[in-house]
């Protein structure tokens, strides 16, 4: 198993132009319906985890027709999933695009901007559904 390693310069520099990125940070929201529109609801889902040897250019491709590609890139940097792909992108992109998400957020909380997740982030919030032992 391999370490991921931290995005160089240059990669957080082009995630900051990636249309990819982009779309995502217009559209994060809290659309809970956008799962139910996604094209890979008729794939396969091993498709989009690939072993590490493996192409994603299949799962990318599909993604690239998805209507809902930007909330599901948002949803998958704001709780930092790093396997598989996800809205069109894979985990050594996103590692980059995650450094641009975590500022942009920031900077926008900061700005007031109600847009914003607020309140804990989603991961805790999933987990706070799971039920606990009986």
């Amino acid at each position: 198993m391999t370490r991921a390693r931290m995005p160089r310069p240059q990669e957080v520099a082009a995630a900051r132009k990636d249309p990819r990125l982009l779309r995502a940070l217009d559209e994060r929201s809290l659309d809970e319906a956008w799962r139910t529109r996604g094209v890979c609801q008729s794939v396969d889902p091993e498709t989009f985890f690939p072993a590490p040897n493996e192409p994603a250019d299949g799962a990318i491709a599909l993604c690239g027709s998805c209507p809902v590609q930007g909330a599901c890139l948002a949803w998958a940097l704001e709780v930092g999933d790093c396997h598989g792909v996800w809205g069109g992108t894979t985990p050594r992109e996103r590692r980059a695009m995650l450094r641009v998400w975590q500022e942009q957020v920031r900077d926008d909380a900061e700005a007031g901007d109600p847009a914003v997740l607020t309140g804990p982030p989603v991961r805790d919030k999933l987990l706070a559904l799971v039920p606990v032992g009986r």
